[in-house]
Order: structure tokens, then C-alpha cells, then sequence
């Protein structure tokens, strides 16, 4: 019995290497979310209660989650990314600059 567990364990460790082998990467899923955040009204003071209910809801937290062990990991493996590029991010410019 014990050594079944260690194998299971040391089976799943394994895979989980494999699979999660690159968190690094360009992170479409979370970037395409923060910029729809930033272009969705003028105010900034809405884009930021926005923002803070994408946080409590977790949309921005299961959007990183997806990148780091789903959507990176498979680019790394074929060297496309299932999600699209997002346009770039541009802060919201605060009156009087």
C-alpha cells in the first residue's frame, strides 16, 4: 500500500512537470481581459470598480491560471498559442497630462 502511493504521487509529480513546463509566456488570455478593462468606459474611477470586480468574481486570477498551466504550456509544446494576440495596452491618460 505504501508504495502505491509513492508511485501515484511520484506519477502525478511527473506529469505535472511535463505539462506546466513553461509559465513563462506572453499571457493572451490575462492581457486580452486587462485590455477590454482599460478601454471600457472613459472614467477611469468605473474601469478601476470594474477591474475590482474581476478580481472578486476571479476572472483576472483564472485568466493567469489558464496561461500559466494551459495556454503557455501548449505554445511551448507547438509553438502556437491558442489565444489570440490582444492590441496592446495603453493606460488611461488622467486629466490634465
Amino acid at each position: 500500500m505504501k508504495h502505491s502511493v509513492r508511485k501515484a504521487l511520484a506519477a502525478l509529480s511527473l506529469g505535472f512537470c511535463v505539462s506546466a513546463t513553461s509559465c513563462i509566456g506572453p499571457d493572451n488570455a490575462y492581457n486580452s481581459v486587462k485590455t477590454w478593462n482599460s478601454k471600457l468606459t472613459d472614467s477611469k474611477f468605473v474601469n478601476e470598480l470594474a477591474f475590482l470586480g474581476l478580481n472578486i468574481v476571479p476572472v483576472y486570477p483564472l485568466c493567469l491560471f489558464g496561461d500559466y498551466l494551459i495556454f503557455n504550456s501548449w505554445e511551448f509544446w507547438t509553438g502556437n498559442n491558442l489565444v489570440g494576440k490582444p492590441e496592446p495596452f495603453k493606460p488611461q491618460e488622467t486629466a490634465g497630462s
